[in-house]
């Protein structure tokens, strides 16, 4: 068991970054809390006597039989773990592991840690490793997900590892694991963080005794430790100097120092970095979200982005973020980009585990929903196979949201925006019966507030495409509204159509302001002028694209017939 001190700087070494002291509440007693614990059991309470309480997990392990094939399996994964055999810790993590949950505890958590124990000779690393592992198969599998238990003794479990790695004061731990491991266990550590908030702000079905445990531990699953975990992360793999000289193309590990020289410490850095982007999105603070990730250059592949699960999340949450911020042009260009991306990875995706694939499947019908909303608040071009994806899949629900359907908007957004967080607990004596749902109504109200300020631009700009010249008080009987009303309307047209773009640099906040829309208009006294601005679409290119696409598959059929 662990806790988070104040964030420390680059040097993290010296002593623990997280102290139980300062942690745990005095009056604490972590065997209170749960069942497992606080029950008796065939041998009996734990004591408190350590001798004691280590013959009792023995003979507690010796009462439970870990299927040989399971059993087999942890040997070899700790000896792979141990000689830093990355192609076969890849291969055990991503492939039997996920097979041995399906043969044997498809819906039931595995083995306890006390199980594994002997078989391990009691490897401190490689049981805090399983037991990551073991409570994230109880996230995703066990039916009525975690108990509150489990909750907290995942979360002493995340201290461990991360002290584990944070509080080397002599190098780097001598730790391989792949990259796709370390950043399920970063996505993991946010999500069991939202889970918690969510489960501790809604009262209603808790009994007395799980409201009271909640209110004397705090600390536990706290923003501010979470935010630390990810900052101290960064700090000892001084990722964020690495990018900067990476990105003027210079040598990363010039910068980079012992611990940001290791891979464990540099891509759990890098991986920190899109994880607060997650976190400060899901806390609604889209500046500092963006901000960030100010020297990774979102627009390029990079040798940090190798896992698509990683690229997916941080194209998702920017493109939220920028949306949010109505900057929809870059929320546009980010979805498009992104979309198109799964779009040719689709095969390779299809080939990953079910959980992985079923998590691409939905980011990619959320972002295709909050890619429609961009379009209908700011209607411009964009890549045509994405364009038709959108009208395959949503092009009804657009229609009525251009029509103005508020209860359209509301469900689109309620699926396909993040699940916000508040970063404090309930009023434990007096919590309203929706207080877990105050922070989406809060951002969901923010976009509503939004969409109804442009409710008649759509209709304004479909009069403007008409017309080169038009009086203002034509238009104004066209809508039926006064003269000084439609000015109003004609200055908010102007103003929501220019947005700040993107152009150039590594920090996604820089940009320089552009109009994307189709018709531009002065006002010269009483009169309107209006200029066409959209460009002839050139279709020679599409069809040559085709042309060319049809004979390399023609090329290739004539050598499989050879």
């Amino acid at each position: 068991m662990a806790a988070i001190k104040s964030k420390a700087g680059k040097d993290s070494g010296q002593g623990n970054l997280y102290d139980h002291e300062e942690f745990v509440e005095s009056q604490y007693d972590p065997y209170a809390y749960g069942s497992s614990h606080a029950t008796e059991g065939e041998f009996g309470f734990h004591t408190g006597d350590p001798r004691q309480d280590i013959e009792y997990e023995r003979q507690y392990a010796s009462s439970y039989h870990v299927p040989d094939l399971v059993r087999s399996f942890i040997v070899y994964f700790q000896k792979v773990i141990k000689d830093g055999n990355l192609y076969e810790i890849s291969n055990a993590y991503e492939n039997s592991f996920p097979k041995l949950s399906d043969q044997f505890f498809k819906n039931e958590p595995w083995p306890q840690s006390e199980y594994i124990a002997p078989i391990v000779n009691d490897d401190p690393l490689f049981i805090i490793l399983y037991k990551e592992l073991y409570y994230r198969h109880i996230y995703a599998k066990v039916k009525d997900g975690p108990s509150q238990e489990q909750r907290f003794e995942s979360y002493y479990n995340y201290c461990n590892l991360f002290n584990c790695i944070l509080s080397a004061s002599e190098g780097p731990i001598p730790l391989e694991l792949p990259n796709q491991w370390l950043w399920d266990i970063t996505d993991e550590f946010i999500y069991q963080f939202q889970s918690f908030s969510q489960y501790r702000a809604m009262l209603t079905k808790k009994s007395k005794d799980e409201i009271e445990i909640l209110r004397r531990n705090p600390k536990i699953w706290n923003v501010h430790s979470v935010l630390n975990v990810l900052h101290s992360l960064v700090d000892k793999s001084n990722i964020n100097r690495q990018l900067e000289v990476y990105t003027s193309g210079g040598d990363p590990d010039s910068v980079a120092e012992e611990f940001g020289r290791h891979s464990l410490y540099k891509m759990l850095g890098y991986f920190s970095l899109i994880g607060l982007l997650r976190l400060h999105s899901l806390l609604g603070d889209y500046y500092q979200a963006i901000k960030v990730l100010e020297n990774i250059e979102l627009n390029k592949q990079s040798m940090y982005s190798r896992v698509p699960a990683c690229q997916i999340t941080t194209y998702y949450y920017v493109g939220f973020a920028y949306m949010m911020m109505r900057r929809y042009q870059d929320a546009i260009r980010t979805f498009s980009n992104v979309l198109l991306y799964i779009q040719r990875t689709k095969q390779m995706n299809s080939q990953r585990s079910t959980a992985q694939y079923d998590q691409v499947s939905k980011q990619n019908e959320q972002m295709c929903q909050l890619l429609a909303m961009c379009l209908v608040l700011h209607p411009m071009r964009i890549d045509e196979s994405v364009h038709s994806q959108l009208r395959e899949k949503l092009g009804d629900k657009m229609l009525r949201m251009q029509k103005g359907d508020m209860t359209e908007i509301e469900q689109s957004f309620s699926f396909a925006a993040p699940k916000f967080l508040s970063p404090v607990p309930p009023n434990y004596d007096a919590a309203p019966a929706n207080f877990h749902k105050e922070p989406h109504i809060q951002q969901l109200k923010v976009l509503v507030d939004e969409v109804q300020q442009q409710f008649l631009l759509a209709t304004i700009r479909s009069y403007l495409k008409l017309y080169t010249t038009m009086p203002i008080v034509k238009l104004a009987a066209f809508l039926d509204m006064s003269e000084d009303e439609l000015r109003t309307y004609l200055l908010c047209f102007k103003h929501k159509m220019k947005n700040l773009v993107w152009i150039k640099g590594t920090s996604g906040l820089e940009g320089e302001f552009h109009s994307a829309s189709e018709v531009d208009f002065y006002i010269d006294k009483n009169m309107i002028h209006i200029a066409d601005t959209k460009v002839a679409r050139r279709y020679g290119d599409f069809f040559v694209r085709q042309i060319l696409k049809f004979e390399e598959l023609n090329r290739n059929l004539h050598m499989l017939n050879q």
